[in-house]
């Protein structure tokens, strides 16, 4: 039902959102537990997905999409996964949607867009973007991946880690180093599968996200034609910077909704619950405490849904997605936190919802930049 509380969507949008939970209905959660102990989303659910029209929505209809410049739509599959507590599967979608499709959209030659938006809007192609190192995290100027200009290639060596959608991706956005200038030393290029000395390393065990493929990757002196060089050397940190904000709203979506999510199931369980002879629920402290959760996450609702009417508009900062990056996923945690204490011990095992949101949870506030790189971020921008 349209929410007319909430000003951000439309009708239009709403209806879109009933044809997203009724794909995680079919599509997802038959096999969210198959793919969390396989430790790898099947890729069928990309095709699925492209089928259903929900990868790649600005995708110009020449190259199979609907062109539709409104992120608002991607903002709704990322809510909907996020809410119904599917985070490995919505992880991967949201990086196709929300990250990959960036590089791939704007930055990109009418050659590179025919090879490669059908089959990434198709879901037949699966995205990665590959910046983090063993020694270099949010900060991109520690990059050490190489490439050497040699006639019509680069020649690529260096190691990536961290990186998600990495046993699946077919295209791989990748930093690499093509000078040591700090800022204009950075290149990038899409390696695909396939490639002579592109290797993936071992599936990454990680606390949370169990579904959702997390790799290193190794290039031994892989030569990348210059065709897939996105942009003119010597950009890509620009690049990056650009796109960042993107990916740190959408993570910022995702923790409000998820927050959401597992706040909605433990208010059932504390009404449901009884110690005592009541439900857990009436206890003044556990009924304060819901009655601040449920405060700050309203709070968090407005501002995101403000911030995503920004970005729409053209008008997000890199300072407003990192204020929304690092105060939603921290208020996630501590909301996913405080909600396993309301289960007791029911919220320690795993057949219980709220141990998963736990654990999935506490990455959010690290990846896409790490609560510390978002204040930094944001400090500079006071002129600190």
């Amino acid at each position: 039902m349209f929410d007319a509380t909430r000003t951000l969507y439309d009708e239009d949008h709403e209806l879109f959102r009933h044809t997203v939970r009724s794909f995680i209905k079919t599509e997802v959660a038959p096999h969210d537990e198959e793919w969390e102990q396989r430790g790898r989303v099947d890729r069928s659910l990309y095709r699925a997905a492209g089928d259903a029209g929900l990868l790649f929505f600005a995708t110009p209809e020449a190259y199979g999409g609907a062109g539709i410049d409104d992120w608002r739509f991607s903002a709704i599959v990322n809510e909907e996964f996020a809410r119904a507590g599917y985070a490995s599967a919505g992880l991967g979608i949201g990086l196709q949607n929300d990250v990959v499709s960036s590089y791939l959209l704007d930055m990109t030659d009418d050659d590179q867009k025919a090879r490669w938006l059908p089959g990434v809007t198709s879901g037949e192609l699966i995205g990665a973007i590959a910046m983090t190192e063993p020694d270099a995290g949010s900060d991109l100027s520690g990059i050490r991946t190489r490439a050497v200009r040699d006639g019509d290639d680069y020649v690529l060596s260096g190691s990536k880690t961290f990186i998600s959608n990495g046993q699946n991706a077919d295209l791989v956005v990748l930093a690499a180093r093509t000078s040591d200038d700090r800022h204009r030393g950075l290149t990038l290029f899409v390696v695909e599968r396939g490639m002579a000395g592109f290797e993936r390393g071992r599936n990454l065990a990680k606390l949370g996200l169990h579904g959702q493929d997390t790799s290193e990757l190794h290039l031994t002196d892989v030569r990348v034609p210059v065709a897939n060089r996105l942009g003119e050397e010597g950009q890509g940190f620009f690049q990056l910077m650009r796109n960042l904000p993107q990916e740190r709203l959408s993570l910022a979506v995702t923790a409000v909704a998820a927050a959401e999510g597992v706040l909605g199931r433990t208010m059932d369980y504390v009404i449901e619950r009884r110690a005592f002879g009541r439900p857990i629920g009436s206890f003044q402290h556990n009924r304060f405490l819901l009655a601040e959760l449920h405060t700050e996450l309203e709070i968090a609702r407005v501002f995101i849904d403000h911030c995503v009417s920004r970005h729409v508009a053209g008008e997000l900062t890199a300072a407003q997605a990192a204020k929304a990056k690092w105060w939603c996923t921290e208020l996630q945690v501590r909301i996913a936190d405080r909600c396993l204490q309301l289960h007791g011990g029911y919220g320690y095992m795993r057949e219980y919802a709220v141990s998963r949101a736990f654990i999935d949870a506490r990455i959010q506030t690290i990846y896409g930049g790490s609560t510390e790189i978002m204040k930094e971020i944001i400090g500079r921008d006071l002129g600190l």
